[in-house]
């Protein structure tokens, strides 16, 4: 399954920023980009599918070290060659629902657009709360159709297929705030904070802590 993962988004590595800026548009990427980097002293931190760094950037100016991974070897390899000059971040790979990572190890876990495309996202928050000390921070952001009018919904479908294709059987479209919350609870977070944000296209942000 892993395998099938990587392959799948892998295929995107070269145009994926583009291709995100594409199918939700730039002013929802940058209100993403916006309350990122409104929190502050995020400690050690550990990004879970970081794609190509696109929001990695947001995330470290406020941290102490990011470690920032994905499944994809080309993401891996495209965050390296976008994020160099950063010197408190490092890149490498793994998969966000089965890390080699020791429990308690991070401050902050961060993950943009990886809950509801990811087909066992229990799994993957369960581990995020594993490798969080006592207290620590879950920082989630995802685009979802919930909230937004139908016609302009469809329109974003029809980008995203335009640009990758039919999604994965499991991708939850239409996430909504309170189902994300619900999620995040299960795994053993506190949810401190649920909100959607952005104008045309929507993404649900959520700030978590491990009780």
């Amino acid at each position: 399954m892993s395998e099938r993962k990587e392959e799948y988004w892998s295929r995107f590595a070269d145009t994926f920023d583009e291709d995100q800026k594409y199918i939700v548009g730039r002013a929802t990427q940058q209100a993403v980009i916006g309350r990122l980097s409104e929190e502050r002293d995020l400690g050690e931190v550990v990004e879970l599918g970081c794609g190509t760094g696109y929001f990695t950037k947001a995330i470290a100016r406020n941290a102490t070290q990011v470690l920032a991974t994905d499944l994809s070897d080309k993401m891996v390899e495209a965050a390296r060659t976008g994020l160099k000059e950063f010197q408190n971040i490092t890149v490498q790979k793994a998969d966000c629902e089965n890390t080699a990572f020791p429990s308690e190890k991070f401050d902050t876990v961060v993950m943009v657009n990886v809950v509801h495309f990811i087909d066992n996202p229990d799994k993957c928050l369960q581990e995020s709360y594993r490798i969080l000390q006592a207290g620590g921070v879950l920082l989630l952001a995802d685009y979802t159709g919930y909230g937004m009018k139908w016609f302009k919904m469809m329109k974003m479908g029809m980008r995203f297929l335009k640009k990758w294709g039919k999604p994965p059987r499991y991708a939850k479209k239409g996430l909504s705030p309170d189902e994300l919350g619900s999620l995040v609870e299960s795994a053993g977070f506190e949810v401190e904070e649920v909100q959607l944000i952005g104008d045309q296209a929507r993404a649900i942000y959520l700030k978590g802590r491990k009780i």
